[in-house]
């Protein structure tokens, strides 16, 4: 008796960590088609807003709103997710996604339409090995943050000191170090975004938990694919 007890507590705890797997597995698909489409739409409002606009956009003082507007609208959803309905939230990323895309169709002017694509579909593969690696690794990850966030700090700095300088040996290193910053934050972000998940959470938080996640995955996907432009992309 005793042991058909043990065995019976034993299912029902095997049934209820499927369980939670499961639940663990689809709010993590969430997150990716959120992160996946938000990469889409920025693609397709670029290509578009290349065709339409031309090379005129880049003189346009109004440019300058749509380099500005993203920055303003990342700290906004970051700073009021806990607030924000679920709907409001993914509405907004969508928002930030269609205007960094509008900020991006400048690279068609810069770089050849084949080495985009190339670098891009580059972009793709090591995001997706990177996001596995930091799903699947015993590792933990967690120690990575603080030399990242770090790194990544010193990025924005060195960019802006050779907005002045216009070093091109700068900016091969800036490249270089970008992309082993990004690779990390893609990895070390996918272990972080998996233990956010709790399974006594409303739908409400798994939702805010979601969009908030998305934007992460997004700006790491962005920032490594202009890296990657930087290093590999042919200039017209």
């Amino acid at each position: 008796m005793s042991n058909y007890d043990h065995n019976l507590a034993v299912s029902e705890a095997e049934a209820a960590a499927l369980a939670i797997d499961g639940e663990r597995r689809s709010y993590m698909v969430r997150i990716y088609n959120y992160m996946a489409a938000g990469v889409g739409l920025t693609a397709a409002v670029a290509w578009i807003t290349y065709q339409l606009t031309g090379p005129e956009l880049l003189k346009n003082p109004v440019m300058w709103v749509f380099v500005l507007a993203p920055l303003v609208l990342v700290f906004v959803i970051s700073a009021r997710i806990n607030t924000l309905s679920v709907t409001t939230a993914r509405l907004l990323f969508f928002i930030y996604a269609a205007l960094v895309g509008v900020s991006l169709s400048t690279l068609f002017h810069i770089y050849t339409n084949s080495s985009i694509t190339r670098v891009f579909f580059i972009t793709a593969a090591m995001f997706g090995a990177l996001s596995l690696f930091g799903q699947t690794t015993r590792r933990d990850l967690s120690g990575m943050g603080t030399f990242l966030f770090m790194g990544l700090i010193g990025i924005i700095i060195a960019m802006l000191v050779n907005l002045f300088l216009r070093s091109t040996g700068l900016d091969w290193l800036i490249s270089v170090i970008g992309v082993g910053v990004f690779a990390g934050l893609t990895a070390y972000d996918n272990q972080r975004i998996k233990a956010m998940y709790d399974s006594r959470d409303d739908e409400v938080t798994k939702g805010r938990k979601s969009v908030i996640a998305a934007l992460s995955l997004y700006l790491n996907f962005i920032n490594l694919f202009l890296m990657l432009l930087r290093l590999a992309g042919s200039r017209r």
